[in-house]
């Protein structure tokens, strides 16, 4: 990814309604040239509304678009530098992989041999080389996800637009497509706009992410602050698992249910919550000791209430001395860890320092 200081695209006050619906709310964001962004949120929270936006399918209510510079607010889709993967891939059956990939260049000036070669390309950097003559009603789910991709890239945009094309996949192909798109996007080197409401996804393929709600961003962070970091408590909420203790606060330091006292300054961050002070804290920063082994950090003892196996790793609710909720603790599989069953005694080590407290 490489970013200049001038950003490829620029959002400024964005407002938009479908009727007395508010879909939109004051958005307002900069996206880098060479960045693969995400939008990332729930359904109903306004993502794909603006990612038609950007891509001129949708008008706004107030608010500009500017790509590159140039305002594109009020400029029809066909005329603005970026190009859109659909949801259902809109593949035609009825016509060849070449034919499908090559539709969009009938109206381009140019050549026919200079069209087939870039169909050729586009092919080729999906992965599909030679697969122009192909039916493009025998492909596979993932092959027909990769004719869309080149379909969109054989116009050479500077912007590629992405509305949850991963979405019908099974969960296999979704994660090799996940990394195939990385690669791709690393190899044109264009700007790359995600929708998705899975916030893995948006973890593992994402420069940076826009956590949206309720037609507004949240919070916009490089992947790892954003779940290291959560502005607030809906943000750590809808970003992975985190498991949230009851707290109070007093003359600098917290009392955590559970865990015990923390000084303020030891812990890895504040942010906001709507409601009394709890701490947060996610799964795997905390470790179920062997017996007999040294804790790296500070102890809470509990008991196991529940186990979920998942091959690789084990998931353990346990339900800590002083506090009723239990907490979701993840533990790697290694060889020699024996798996704890309901019921036994479990000493948790965990550091404050992965402790969030939200206030």
């Amino acid at each position: 990814m490489s970013r200049d200081n001038d950003p490829l695209i620029r959002l400024g006050g964005l407002e938009k309604y479908f009727g007395d619906y508010h879909a939109l709310r004051g958005i307002d964001l900069d996206i880098g040239a060479g960045e693969f962004f995400s939008l990332l949120g729930p359904s109903g929270c306004g993502k794909t509304t603006l990612l038609r936006v950007i891509a001129g399918f949708e008008g706004v209510d107030a608010g500009t678009v500017a790509i590159g510079g140039r305002d594109m607010t009020r400029v029809s889709p066909n005329r603005r530098p970026t190009n859109m993967v659909f949801q259902s891939y809109a593949i035609f059956p009825h016509l060849s992989v070449g034919r499908n990939v090559g539709f969009g260049l009938r109206k381009v000036s140019g050549d026919a041999a200079e069209k087939r070669k870039r169909v050729d390309e586009a092919l080729e950097m999906v992965g599909l080389a030679g697969y122009g003559d192909r039916a493009a009603h025998a492909l596979s789910g993932g092959q027909r996800q990769r004719v869309a991709l080149a379909r969109a890239l054989v116009l050479r945009p500077k912007v590629l637009l992405l509305d949850e094309p991963l979405s019908a996949l099974d969960k296999k192909m979704r994660e090799q497509m996940q990394v195939e798109l990385i690669r791709l996007q690393r190899q044109v080197g264009i700007t790359f706009i995600l929708v998705t409401h899975d916030q893995e996804e948006a973890l593992v393929m994402s420069d940076r992410i826009a956590v949206m709600f309720e037609g507004s961003i949240a919070q916009v962070a490089e992947a790892e602050a954003l779940y290291r970091r959560p502005i607030d408590r809906r943000v750590a909420e809808f970003i992975g698992v985190m498991n949230f203790l009851p707290a109070s606060i007093s003359d600098g330091v917290v009392e955590v249910a559970g865990l015990g006292k923390i000084v303020a300054d030891d812990l890895q961050s504040t942010a906001a919550t709507n409601g009394a002070p709890v701490a947060g804290f996610r799964p795997e920063t905390a470790t179920i000791l062997f017996p007999g082994q040294d804790a790296p950090g500070r102890i809470a003892e509990g008991r196991i209430a529940e186990v979920v196996y998942y091959g690789d790793m084990t998931y353990y609710d346990v339900r800590l001395d002083g506090c009723d909720k239990p907490v979701r603790i993840s533990m790697r599989n290694v060889f020699g860890r024996p798996v704890l069953e309901i019921g036994a005694q479990a000493r948790l080590s965990w550091s404050p320092g992965a402790v969030t407290l939200f206030c």
